[in-house]
């Protein structure tokens, strides 16, 4: 139904621009042409009705863009087609008639291309700077503009379908509250990355738990430290929650360096008593091999450069002492199995952990598409970062990955790009998780 809607709005929007042909070939063509300029206008305001169901504007304006330019589309092409087949009409009298009709053609198919693709790049945040950098350079390059134009509305038709099942789903659901656990979450970002002032680091996955009645606190530590000081920031702050809340204890969920830092906590600092559950997301429970290499290879003033200079940028940005070289000998294997000599788990805790498999280096986004392969070559199949080896630590272990080349990475677990794609919805995923932890009382 919808293909068969498309085609007849692509056919009026045809005849719209080739009006000069119309009016001066048929009788009566110049009451067609108005009919069908009336129902053109109407087309640049409300492209589909059907839109008009989605549960929000934005992405009831995002499917309507896509429309018109699927509009865009059919119209343009038969529009060429036309005009290629009159091109005889310049040698036989009527150059001026077949020139009006390639003026009128290019006004009006602009009209209808430009209010969907500025209604698509307002809206769409899946098609992301490279798609749109990309739509604009290529976009006066025959036959590549338009599979990038297909692209283009393939991702956001896709984007706003998805997206809005979302909210209808979560609307139908909402009343349940399956996330709101007997303890509030805190979530603990990983390695040169913060979650408090200038940077969202889980992306919309606390919005997507807070919809399901989840209590949310961020660890708001720096962004680079030792396990040690780190834990020690991470420990001062769960004691702060639960005095704030009065909650008693706290289920922490833990992505990356975060995990041995909590870990640290727990055993070591004291912070047990106040800890329910501790989650472990892409955590290098057993270290990076890759990062021994590193540390041991590159010269002494290489790394003083790279350490300083990580250490100015985020000083400016509010962390009071970063330690780029601590954070990251602190994550080699070698740290990491003498770290896990004495850093025992707890009895009255519940620890699980969570991993992921990036398939191919092109699966990834920078850096980890480059990454990767240095990764597997050391430490064997990764997430882009962290060996498959090193995740899993607890009582339960949940491996991911996708079918096919795309895979899972470290930075998909956190919804580092906040991209939609086959096989995986993060915030689905963490529902879900702390939807567990709440069935098991936590």
């Amino acid at each position: 139904m919808a293909a068969v809607r498309r085609i007849i709005c692509g056919g009026i929007v045809f005849i719209t621009a080739n009006y000069p042909f119309f009016i001066y070939s048929f009788k009566g063509g110049s009451w067609i042409w108005i009919l069908c300029l009336l129902i053109f206008t109407g087309l640049n305001v409300v492209p589909s009705a059907a839109n008009r169901k989605l549960p929000r504007r934005r992405y009831r304006i995002c499917a309507d863009g896509c429309e018109l330019l699927i509009y865009f589309l059919i119209s343009v092409s038969a529009s060429v087609l036309w005009l290629l087949i009159r091109f005889a009409d310049i040698f036989s009298g009527n150059l001026y008639r077949w020139l009006a009709d390639v003026i009128c053609v290019i006004v009006v198919e602009g009209i209808v291309f430009f209010g969907g693709i500025v209604r698509v790049y307002m809206t769409s945040s899946q098609i992301g700077v490279k798609w749109r950098v990309i739509g604009i350079l290529c976009g006066f390059i025959p036959a590549v503009n338009l599979f990038v134009l297909l692209k283009l509305i393939r991702i956001s038709l896709a984007e706003s379908r998805f997206e809005s099942e979302k909210i209808m789903r979560a609307q139908e659901i909402s009343g349940e509250k399956l996330c709101q656990t007997k303890y509030p979450l805190l979530m603990v970002h990983g390695v040169f990355f913060r979650d408090f002032k200038y940077f969202n680091y889980w992306g919309r996955i606390p919005k997507e738990l807070e919809a399901y009645g989840a209590s949310i606190y961020y660890g708001n530590h720096q962004s680079a430290a030792s396990v040690e000081t780190s834990a020690g920031e991470l420990t001062a702050r769960i004691r702060e929650i639960v005095k704030e809340a009065g909650c008693g204890k706290v289920n922490i969920i833990a992505h990356s360096k975060g995990g041995l830092d909590c870990r640290y906590a727990i055993s070591e600092l004291g912070a047990a008593p106040f800890v329910a559950s501790l989650t472990t997301i892409n955590t290098p429970h057993r270290g990076c091999v890759f990062a021994d290499y590193l540390l041991h290879k590159i010269p002494q003033a290489a790394k003083d450069t790279v350490a300083d200079t990580y250490n100015t940028a985020l000083r400016k940005a509010g962390d009071e002492n970063p330690d780029f070289l601590a954070a990251v000998t602190d994550l080699t294997a070698s740290a990491c199995e003498k770290r896990n000599t004495y850093v025992k788990d707890m009895p009255d805790i519940y620890y699980q952990s969570v991993g992921s498999k990036l398939n191919t280096a092109s699966g990834g986004r920078f850096p980890l598409n480059f990454s990767h392969h240095l990764v597997r070559y050391f430490d064997g199949p990764n997430d882009g970062l962290v060996a498959e080896s090193s995740f899993p630590w607890g009582e339960n272990y949940t491996f991911l990955t996708t079918e096919g080349k795309r895979g899972i990475s470290h930075g998909d677990m956190i919804d580092l790009n906040r991209e939609n794609f086959k096989g995986f919805d993060v915030r689905e995923f963490y529902v879900n998780l702390v939807g567990a932890l709440k069935r098991k009382g936590f």
